[in-house]
């Protein structure tokens, strides 16, 4: 993936180590004097942080993890800073070990750590324990520390210890900071996953790198790009409402008609010329009476649809939709019609029951449990590697793939993988997903192809929840991200 922008760019682990290797192979930059950066940008985050703070306590492991530590705890008490720092009981080598004398030659002294013995003191707690290297879960003395951890200030070097810095997952105990400094590049799991949790605020240190060391290192996955509703050009004044689409949001089963004015409405707000509802005939007289914009038709069997597949341009479908004979007749009638799909909620379930090619440009919105029946698998395996999640279904299905939850990702057929840095955990409530299949669906009526729509739609749907939610996120609705998706979908700040 040729990002490089690296505010954007997002690395495995792998992918890291390979700068690393560039730097000092290619750039001629030795490993302690990398490591000595890495301190230096990690204490002047902690001043930036905590710039009243004038005791620090430090836990140290025993490779280069904890090395940046001693280093940052080196400038610390060259600061005037009181240290207070508690190692792991191992035994460190090269750039660690040499980070260790650093610090004693400075006058710092070093606890070795046992079961229950008291945390380090100070106004923060650096965590400096493991990098990015640990690939399980913490265990004995490490797992012990972290476990007690109850302090109003820690900052994280590279990755909190605990979490697994490519898939986002925890398997146990885990670091909770409150700040998080990354070394070189961005670490694809601090923006998914238990990460959004455990790291607090991120902070990028390129550790001034020269770009040379990043040439011919693959870039894995982007943060979705601040402005990407720009992918909509400006409207010009002479147009009429035929030049902006027609979708077709089908669903709303008997008892479930709300789902599918949410998607309907979430269309008209995001700029779609005409949007027609397919549902129970139940559901008109409500939807022509609260949206009378929409254009809701009952329906009750696939004969009755096909007119309405014939004059749409985008199809919204599952919604409420529901799995009884109904929805199955309508679904089945919708991916026959091949217009590009929207494939959401019940449609996803229909589809994982019997799997079937998807019409060109379609995008797939999955929750982790409806990926999990599309892979057959559990959702806990969707959510300790999202990203392999992701690329399976999009591969699979040959279509743009929404995997949502805390970082939404959004993944393409051909590999391709953008992270959404926005969203707050108050839009974990019904009807959110409804809403976003609508302002996918607008998206794509207005000439989007399908990995636009879907990284626009969701970055759309998620600042959106952000201004509707403000300080207060719990107790937010759907509907009250109407108003701010239309100012955002228009550039204007909401």
């Amino acid at each position: 993936m040729p990002m490089r922008d690296p505010m954007v760019s997002l690395y495995t682990t792998e992918q890291v180590r390979a700068v690393d290797r560039a730097a000092i192979d290619r750039c001629g930059i030795a490993g302690f004097e990398l490591m000595q950066r890495a301190a230096t940008a990690a204490f002047s985050c902690l001043r930036r942080h905590w710039p009243h703070a004038r005791r620090i306590g430090v836990l140290a492991g025993g490779g280069n993890n904890g090395g940046d530590a001693l280093l940052l705890s080196r400038l610390a008490l060259e600061a005037g800073f009181a240290v207070d720092a508690l190692a792991l009981p191992s035994t460190p080598r090269g750039d660690a070990e040499r980070a260790r004398a650093a610090f004693a030659e400075a006058g710092g002294r070093v606890r070795v750590a046992a079961t229950g013995c008291a945390l380090p003191d100070g106004d923060v707690l650096v965590d400096g324990l493991f990098g990015t290297g640990l690939t399980r879960a913490l265990e004995g003395i490490a797992a012990d520390l972290v476990e007690r951890i109850a302090h109003p200030g820690v900052l994280a070097l590279d990755v909190p210890s605990g979490l697994d810095a490519d898939t986002g997952a925890c398997e146990g105990a885990c670091v909770r900071a409150d700040a998080t400094v990354s070394f070189v590049g961005w670490k694809r799991g601090l923006f998914t996953a238990d990460g959004i949790d455990q790291c607090g605020a991120r902070e990028l240190a390129t550790l001034d790198l020269p770009p040379v060391a990043y040439e011919g290192v693959a870039v894995d996955a982007g943060l979705i790009a601040p402005h990407i509703e720009r992918v909509l050009a400006p409207r010009r004044a002479n147009v009429n409402k035929s030049r902006f689409g027609h979708v077709l949001a089908i669903g709303g089963d008997e008892g479930y008609g709300g789902a599918i004015r949410l998607a309907g409405e979430a269309a008209l707000r995001c700029g779609a010329g005409l949007v027609t509802v397919a549902t129970r005939a139940a559901h008109v007289g409500a939807l022509n009476t609260a949206r009378p914009e929409l254009m809701a038709r009952g329906v009750e069997d696939a004969a009755a649809l096909a007119p309405l597949l014939e004059r749409a341009s985008v199809l919204a479908l599952g919604p409420g939709l529901g799995q009884r004979d109904w929805g199955r007749a309508l679904f089945d009638a919708a991916l026959a019609s091949g217009k590009r799909t929207v494939v959401d909620a019940d449609a996803l379930n229909l589809l994982a029951e019997a799997p079937r090619p998807l019409p060109p440009g379609a995008v797939l919105t999955p929750h982790p449990g409806e990926a999990a029946r599309l892979l057959g698998c559990d959702i806990a395996t969707v959510q300790r590697d999202r990203f392999a999640a992701a690329r399976a279904l999009a591969g699979r299905h040959r279509a743009a793939v929404v995997l949502k939850g805390a970082g939404s990702l959004v993944a393409a057929a051909d590999g391709r993988l953008a992270v959404c840095p926005w969203g707050n955990p108050g839009m974990a409530t019904a009807g959110m997903g409804d809403v976003l299949t609508g302002v996918i669906a607008a998206l794509l009526a207005q000439g989007c192809d399908a990995w636009d729509a879907a990284q626009c739609g969701v970055a759309l749907h998620a600042r959106a929840g952000d201004a509707a939610a403000g300080a207060a996120p719990r107790g937010l609705v759907a509907g009250d991200l109407f108003e701010p998706l239309r100012r955002l979908v228009n550039g204007v700040p909401a």
